[in-house]
């Protein structure tokens, strides 16, 4: 049930790179194309990678940056936030928000 689940429930977004590419055209105003090379460049992966949901789990487990489903040891929420701001090189407000409440800026 849980292989089910994972499958169908990430639609292309955390299940792939969906979400990462989304997040570089909100933050930086990037055309769809501009983004996929962006963060395929910092992941170090193909352009096709990005949507190969295998490969993305296994990176995505690897850089520690959220999977569709809980993992032990794995992150999630604010700590797969942190990851992945480290890992595009970019700024998250819920991040900086976070970093300044605990004195951490």
């Amino acid at each position: 049930m849980a292989v089910m689940h994972e499958v169908t429930t990430g639609m292309g977004g955390i299940r792939t790179a969906g979400d990462l590419v989304a997040r570089m055209q909100m933050l930086k105003g990037m055309k769809l194309k501009d983004a996929k090379e962006y963060v395929a460049g910092k992941l170090g992966v193909d352009l096709f990678d990005l949507s190969d949901s295998y490969v993305m789990k296994e990176l995505r487990e690897q850089l520690d940056i959220g999977t569709v489903l809980d993992r032990a040891n794995a992150s999630f929420g604010m700590e797969a936030k942190f990851n992945i701001a480290r890992v595009l090189d970019i700024p998250i407000n819920s991040v900086n928000k976070f970093k300044r409440k605990v004195g951490m800026v």
